[in-house]
């Protein structure tokens, strides 16, 4: 099982970048994929959920708005499209798959990408 993440890069504040995270080893339609990230020093944090139809999505407050999360069944692609980001937005983030609902909890989710870094300067 791969979880390939991309997308990230250096972005000016009030800027928008869109990751993606492909999938491939696993029938990817029948597990939730959530977005996580982490910034250097801190504990890897919950962004956002989205179950395997697309119907459920979850956000955590701080993204509510601002972030959205899609998924592409037949490209075995999930989306997180970020829009008025911050400096403290600025992390390495992870896409992670589970089968069941949308969760929050890092111990939730099974399978994990590599990460791709978001910097958003000032």
């Amino acid at each position: 099982v791969q979880l390939q993440a991309s997308g990230g890069g250096l972005v000016q504040a009030g800027g928008s970048l869109r990751l993606s995270c492909r999938a491939s080893g696993l029938t990817f339609s029948i597990y939730t994929v959530g977005w996580f990230r982490q910034a250097p020093g801190k504990e890897r944090e919950f962004v956002a959920a989205i179950n395997r139809s697309g119907g459920d999505t979850d956000y955590a407050d701080s993204v509510k708005g601002l972030f959205t999360i899609s998924r592409d069944n037949a490209k075995n692609t999930v989306y997180l499209q970020m829009i008025s980001l911050k400096p403290e937005d600025t992390a390495v983030y992870y896409c992670a798959a589970r089968y069941g609902y949308t969760g929050r909890r890092v111990d939730e989710y099974v399978y994990w990408g590599q990460g791709t870094l978001v910097t958003v300067s000032s």
